[in-house]
């Protein structure tokens, strides 16, 4: 019983860091199954449609590290950031909200829950992808060499 509990917490662990880690990639992957099941659709057959989904993945992940990355306008970087966030945070709040059912009766306490977990992989997700770019060169004067 005692080995049931500390699996129990381990993979609770697991799936929090995974959910966590993964959340900045949530908007590419639905942007690869989109474009995937796009191809599909259009008779690209499921290899075809599984190449495309990737490349589609890899061009939206890819455009947006350039928008954050060249954009000078702030506000376009908030919106570039802001469209990664918001898949994240819907994710952060089913998978928080798939955890909790099992743990609390109360349907009240999991929505609050649900939402606490769902704010935290926002803002994990947020500084992930604000983070993702490269910091800019940085100016030497002749007093710093």
């Amino acid at each position: 019983m005692i080995i049931a509990i500390l699996g129990s917490i381990t993979s609770i662990a697991v799936v929090c860091w995974l959910l966590f880690t993964l959340a900045i990639y949530a908007l590419p992957t639905l942007g690869g199954v989109a474009t995937g099941m796009w191809a599909y659709q259009t008779g690209a057959g499921l290899p075809g449609s599984i190449l495309v989904g990737f490349v589609g993945a890899g061009l939206m992940f890819g455009l947006a590290q350039f928008l954050i990355l060249v954009a000078r306008p702030i506000w376009l970087k908030l919106l570039v950031s802001l469209a990664f966030v918001a898949p994240a945070v819907v994710a952060g709040f089913h998978a928080t909200h798939g955890i909790v059912k099992h743990l609390m009766p109360s349907e009240t306490w999991q929505a609050v829950f649900s939402v606490i977990g769902a704010v935290a992989v926002g803002i994990t997700a947020f500084v992930r992808v604000t983070s993702m770019a490269p910091p800019g060169p940085t100016r030497q004067t002749p007093a710093s060499i």
